[in-house]
């Protein structure tokens, strides 16, 4: 067997790990890369392998930054199955609709500037049309259930925890008269979050493709981010300012509306109106409030004590779709919280929501997650004074206030029980989806523990076993 690290090495987006087995090929993960413009049109556009010459695809989860090349990998002459869980299949097809949609609303606006500049027209990466075609080749199966992907590779997908969906991917492999087994983590949840279930850890893994996001540091405990976000929301809403929170679309907006809604109950914020200002984060509540048996213990209680209709919808939000009803909230001055996509703030109507408000001092700028480097929402975790939106430059006079402890991915206590629960069996690690940092600290964490057989691949390296 041979892995090719195509994506998500050395960084943490753009997931792609390609596979090389009895002469059959394997992808895992078709993410989008994320960072300068210029770059990740290149980088996504153009594949280190002919999509034609693969045999099957296993998608981990829906997230956009493993599930959004899809497009361009069928747009290239992909037409093999996609096997992922259901959840993901439903997730995955409407999130890629619109990321199509995105990037041809953003190449519209910014076309018309550039022919007031008289600049070349840019185009989306791709179109509607192209992430429609995706749908037809998903291939959904239960997790824990059991299938061949080719000839002499069968797999399986376990909970991960991370998302509606997501799995991680337990690989079986006779290759070359011999026997292993092969586990890709995906991304790794963390225990006693809101929503979802816990990760399932590793069983006898020879090898594992593991994320390493927060392999330097262990996350506080989650009622720490739920007491950070009832600060923030009361002093904003006691000085008269809106709440904007660039947030991923899918499992980070319901996790925010959840324990927003518990707070009003409890009476622990004002009752202040919370917007979630997109279309996808409103199709995929929607999926989630479909699918209540993925929910965990807390949630189930929470929704059977009766006195709320459901966990993710109350009186006092409000799901938005349509531009015009998003245009009104920048004209209303009343205390609200926007909730609105892209998780780091690079696309969609987050950047409307922005560019209207980050100059008044009122307001809060709310950083729940990860922020790549290069994109607008790392630039304003890092609080810089000036930053750029739609090519116009803004001063940033409103508050920024970050908040870590909401992460679904595991923290680095977890990531380390993750490798022991296999310990007996593994050969080789391999960490992606991290930066340099986090990967070196876990690498040293592990080594502490005597796990030497640790490695960091970078993107495009290649590796026989």
């Amino acid at each position: 067997m041979k892995i090719h690290f195509h994506g998500a090495a050395q960084t943490v987006t753009g997931s792609q790990h390609l596979l090389e087995i009895n002469d059959r090929r394997i992808l895992l993960d078709c993410g989008l890369y994320q960072g300068p413009r210029k770059e990740s049109f290149i980088r996504n556009r153009s594949f280190p392998f002919d999509p034609r010459s693969l045999d099957a695809v296993i998608l981990s989860h829906a997230h956009i930054d493993h599930s959004g090349n899809l497009p361009n990998l069928v747009g290239s002459g992909y037409t093999g199955p996609i096997f992922c869980t259901r959840a993901t299949a439903h997730l995955a097809n409407i999130m890629l609709l619109d990321s199509a949609h995105i990037q041809e609303s953003d190449a519209q606006y910014l076309n018309r500037k550039r022919k007031n500049h008289k600049e070349p027209p840019v185009e989306p990466l791709y179109t509607m049309e192209e992430a429609a075609n995706v749908a037809q080749y998903f291939e959904s199966v239960l997790y824990d259930e059991t299938f061949e992907v080719v000839p002499g590779v069968t797999a399986r997908l376990v909970d991960a925890g991370h998302i509606l969906g997501s799995a991680s991917v337990a690989l079986d492999i006779e290759d070359e008269n011999r026997k292993y087994r092969l586990w890709f983590s995906g991304d790794i949840g963390r225990r006693n979050l809101p929503l979802l279930c816990d990760p399932v850890l590793p069983q006898d893994a020879d090898y594992l493709i593991m994320e390493c996001t927060y392999g330097d540091k262990a996350h506080r405990d989650p009622q720490a981010a739920y007491d950070e976000l009832r600060e923030v929301v009361s002093r904003t809403v006691e000085r008269g300012g809106k709440v904007i929170v660039p947030s991923f679309a899918v499992g980070r907006t319901q996790e925010l509306v959840y324990m927003l809604h518990q707070m009003i109950v409890r009476s622990e914020i004002p009752p202040v109106p919370v917007i979630v200002d997109s279309p996808l984060a409103v199709n995929v509540s929607e999926i989630f409030r479909q699918h209540p048996e993925v929910f965990d213990d807390e949630t189930r209680e929470f929704v059977r004590s009766g006195q709320h209709r459901e966990a993710l919808g109350f009186n006092l939000l409000t799901y938005i779709r349509s531009v015009e009803e998003s245009k009104a909230l920048n004209e209303r001055q009343d205390p609200m919280v926007i909730l609105s996509a892209s998780g780091m703030a690079e696309t969609g109507r987050i950047l409307h929501h922005l560019k209207n408000n980050i100059e008044d001092p009122k307001n809060t700028v709310l950083i729940v997650s990860w922020q790549a480097p290069h994109t607008l929402g790392r630039r304003l975790a890092d609080r810089e004074e000036r930053v750029k939106i739609f090519g116009e430059v803004y001063h940033r006079r409103a508050e920024v206030a970050t908040i870590g402890g909401l992460s679904a991915h595991a923290g680095q206590d977890l990531l380390v029980e993750y490798v022991e629960t296999t310990r007996a069996a593994v050969k080789e690690i391999f960490l992606v989806h991290g930066e340099a940092g986090p990967a070196a600290a876990l690498t040293e964490k592990l080594a502490g523990r005597g796990i030497t057989c640790v490695h960091y691949p970078e993107r495009g390296a290649a590796v026989e076993l």
